[in-house]
């Protein structure tokens, strides 16, 4: 099973940028489709975005289309999030996460996890 540990995060203005990193290790990291998911206080993870590793195709929550992209780098096990134009609504714990089904979405689709790194948003 992969191991994850996401790096990056941090306090922001809005509309500023961010970009996370997810470092894997322990698997086969370009035959896996890594997602990103974030929580925010006192609600349900929720799905922001995938890669897929067949094409590297990419696909996102309505909420965040437009103003973030995921992108990997299979020769350094890294997949990245770029965030642009920063609301406060995106304040949340974001994660990464692996799957074995290509074009998963679903929390239960992804088998392993990092452990979250904190986004604040200030207006």
């Amino acid at each position: 099973q992969v191991q994850l540990v996401e790096s990056g995060g941090g306090l922001v203005q809005a509309g500023g940028s961010l970009r996370l990193s997810c470092a894997a290790s322990g698997g086969t990291f370009s035959y896996y489709t890594m997602g990103w998911f974030r929580q925010a206080p006192g609600k349900e993870r929720e799905f922001v975005g995938a890669i897929m590793w067949t094409g590297h195709r990419t696909y996102y929550a309505d909420s965040v289309k437009g103003r973030f992209a995921i992108s990997r780098d299979n020769g350094k096990n890294t997949v990245y999030l770029q965030m642009n134009s920063l609301k406060p609504e995106d304040t949340a714990v974001y994660y990464c996460a692996a799957s074995s089904i290509n074009s998963a979405f679903k929390s239960s689709d992804f088998g392993s996890w990092g452990q979250g790194t904190q986004v604040t948003v200030s207006s």
